[in-house]
């Protein structure tokens, strides 16, 4: 072991001497003006700065090699280009102006490019225009992603739905590590604060070839955000005020990077009372959540490291029925107590033409649920001090290490090319009175090999992975599961204006834990579930045709999937009952699910400020037995139209009205019921201006405009006939230093 890290430490030492240094100048095509405050970023190193007043840039220990550089301004096409170090000149970049929103580089998928460029489509958002629209957390701001819904509970806890598929089959990451926060529960919310997040990637289909079980139906990757720019500091506060809730999120931070050094950390709070509908507030919806995220990063050269923490901590209310009326925002019994520990690290070594990628994350998640046993607790509840100290029902400890290393062959003729293995080691320990899924031990290996091949007119991505998921159970069963999957894709440009994107993928997820050896009343479901020891890992292939047609003033798109899933695992009832609760059991059967999102964004000429969208969504699900599959997400059409505007005393001004119409949902499984179709009004209004020399921005908007009474299909809420949340506005101040 001292020889191969005394082997690194030789590159780093040896790699030291190859660095570089680039400068160059941005212009206007149109124009031939130099363009001030545009964004030049290099995505394999993470480091990046803005052209000066004359279009100017530098950017210093850069490592000998091929590289990619991102130039990206508001009102101009991004523009992506390899650069090979060391560079015989400056460079002159040319922008031609567009009235497209820019681009930004995918980082969930392996290759890093534009998502113009990807061979498998990723849909991304950033948080800021999430919150334009007024969500109120990270949760209900996915929901506005084509193909991404909620399950949900009430306002507090949501789970992401990816074309049908949710909990264990779509899997989570944050600060580059896998989220793992008991996430097979349907009451089980993600667990992370949107305040220090930058934008959220969806892979919408399998990506087990990149991140192994439990990605069988997609991954939701959370970019945290970057440092400030190389020698530059700079602070922030933002404010959110919801009136339905009469609640508030606000989060401040400061970052600052140096010639080698740089950190960053952002502390929030989030507080929301019971949500209200037309005509009543739902009991005990509200919830506390505290988050802090810090981060410091290294970067010299050929070596670069990167450490983030995240603690959150939540206080979520697990509402019943609807009762007492208040909008106190201390929760009552039943609730949860959540704390979710992250810590990461992510570091590269520069070689050439290649890189190694060396990942480690540890995340610590401790879950307690209070409920009420006996009189003495409820009269316990009166006194806050007293609640306190109550026992937990329910305590869980889920403790999870994981390492993913990654050698990056960057250029070799038409070949990059990725191989790497990864795995988690995991503990599930219980120390309440309650057990809902066993003590267990759980082991992931996996590894991985991928090839981005260019070709003149198209571009081939396709790799293989083989993975082993082993589960021992304290005193129970020891199960191991293996699977071999592989992908293959290809993007084209059937002309300059059309891309046409074709992807075949295999994916895998074993068993959890619930499923495996459940025995017990699951609360807040009200079934008694009964695991099963001998199910099978579930097993997919997906097929996926994207087609974009895109020229100066009008983009259509059309995304289709057909997904076949054997062995997938349900809950149905027998008929018998447990102590007066319906008995549930964990089956198998062969599962199929098919639809896509088709749409169009319009900017007619010359009204380029003047933006229509609409887009339609569409998924059915069923078994080969003719059951609809649960939790599958009625159909929906949105139109928005948006105006962008600039003025002397405002910029990245925008105003929206937006109107969603959600089908009526008669596709359901034997223990469901159907939905009832409704529309929602939305508007709302924004941008930013000076104060005191620097950037304030805010945003106004409003949320089911008519106070609308609807209930979503994937509220657990549903099965009381309880509403999801009625007229709500929101007000949002930022403001940055």
């Amino acid at each position: 072991m001292k020889y191969f890290f005394s082997a690194l430490l030789f590159l780093v030492v040896i790699s030291a001497f190859s660095q570089h240094t680039i400068t160059g100048t941005l212009i206007d095509k149109d124009t031939n003006t130099p363009l001030e405050f545009a964004s030049i970023y290099l995505p394999q190193l993470e480091k990046g700065t803005t052209s000066d007043a004359n279009g100017q840039f530098t950017l210093t220990e850069i490592p000998t090699g091929n590289h990619k550089i991102i130039v990206s301004m508001v009102g101009f096409e991004t523009l992506s280009q390899s650069i090979q170090l060391p560079l015989a000149e400056a460079l002159n970049l040319v922008l031609k102006s567009s009235a497209i929103e820019m681009e930004e580089v995918i980082v969930s998928t392996p290759f890093h490019k534009l998502q113009s460029e990807n061979v498998m489509k990723v849909e991304r958002e950033s948080i800021s225009e999430l919150k334009q629209g007024g969500a109120a957390n990270l949760a209900s701001g996915i929901t506005e992603i084509a193909g991404v819904e909620s399950v949900s509970t009430g306002l507090s806890i949501g789970k992401p739905v990816i074309r049908g598929l949710s909990s264990n089959r779509v899997l989570v990451y944050a600060q580059g590590i896998r989220l793992e926060n008991q996430q097979f529960g349907a009451e089980h919310g993600l667990g992370v604060n949107d305040a220090g997040i930058e934008s959220v990637e969806i892979i919408k289909g399998p990506a087990s070839l990149l991140y192994g079980s439990d990605a069988l139906g997609g991954v939701l990757y959370l970019n945290p955000e970057k440092y400030a720019p190389q020698n530059s500091n700079s602070s922030d506060f933002n404010g959110y005020y919801f009136s339905n809730t009469k609640g508030y999120t606000t989060n401040v931070g400061y970052k600052s990077s140096g010639e080698a050094i740089k950190f960053l950390f952002r502390g929030g709070l989030a507080e929301h009372s019971d949500y209200d509908t037309e005509n009543y507030r739902v009991t005990n919806t509200r919830f506390r959540e505290q988050d802090f995220k810090a981060g410091i990063g290294y970067q010299k050269s050929n070596f670069k490291t990167d450490f983030r923490y995240n603690v959150n901590h939540s206080k979520l209310g697990i509402p019943e029925e609807v009762g007492e009326q208040s909008t106190a925002r201390t929760p009552l019994l039943p609730y949860q107590d959540l704390t979710n520990h992250i810590f990461s690290s992510k570091s590269t070594l520069f070689f050439n033409e290649s890189s190694l990628d060396f990942n480690l994350g540890y995340t610590y998640n401790d879950r307690k649920e209070f409920e009420e046993h006996h009189e003495e607790e409820e009269e316990e509840e009166e006194h806050h001090e007293e609640e306190e100290a109550l026992e937990p029902a329910l305590h869980m400890k889920l403790q999870t290490a994981n390492y993913d290393v990654k050698y990056n062959l960057h250029k070799m003729g038409k070949f990059e090319t990725i191989v790497g293995m990864q795995g988690m080691h995991q503990t599930n320990t219980n120390n309440g009175e309650e057990q809902l899924i066993p003590d267990a031990t759980t082991n992931d290996f996996g590894f991985l090999a991928t090839s981005h091949i260019h070709f003149e007119t198209v571009d081939i991505q396709l790799g293989a992975r083989y993975d082993n998921r082993n589960i021992n159970v304290k005193n129970g069963i020891t199960k191991s599961f293996n699977s071999f999957n592989g992908a293959i894709g290809a993007r084209t440009n059937i002309n300059k204006i059309i891309i046409a994107r074709l992807n075949l993928a295999t994916g895998f997820r074993a068993p959890n834990l619930a499923e495996l050896t459940s025995f017990g009343t699951h609360e807040g479901t009200n079934r008694f579930e009964i695991g099963n020891a001998n199910l099978n890992n579930e097993q997919n292939v997906q097929v996926d045709l994207a087609l974009e047609f895109k020229n100066e003033h009008l983009e259509i798109f059309a995304n289709g999937f057909y997904n076949n899933i054997k062995d997938y695992i349900y809950l149905s009832p027998d008929g018998n009952t447990i102590d007066g609760t319906p008995v549930y059991n964990y089956l198998q059967e062969n599962a199929s699910l098919y639809g896509g999102e088709f749409g169009f964004h319009l900017h007619p000429h010359p009204l380029d400020w003047l933006h229509f969208e609409s887009s339609f969504e569409t998924v059915t699900g069923k078994q080969d037995n003719d059951s609809y599959l649960p939790l599958i997400p009625a159909n929906s059409l949105t139109n928005t139209i948006r105006m962008e505007f600039e003025k002397q005393w405002i910029s990245n001004g925008y105003a929206f009205v937006k109107l969603k119409y959600a089908f009526k949902q008669n596709n359901v499984s034997g223990f469901e019921t159907p939905t009832e179709a409704y529309s929602l009004l939305s508007a709302g209004f924004g941008g930013d201006f000076k104060v005191f020399r620097n950037t304030m921005s805010f945003s106004v908007s409003g949320n089911n405009l008519t106070n609308k009474s609807y209930v979503n299909h994937l509220s657990r809420l549903k099965a009381d006939n309880i509403a999801n949340i009625g007229r709500n506005f929101s007000i949002g101040i930022s403001y940055r230093i």
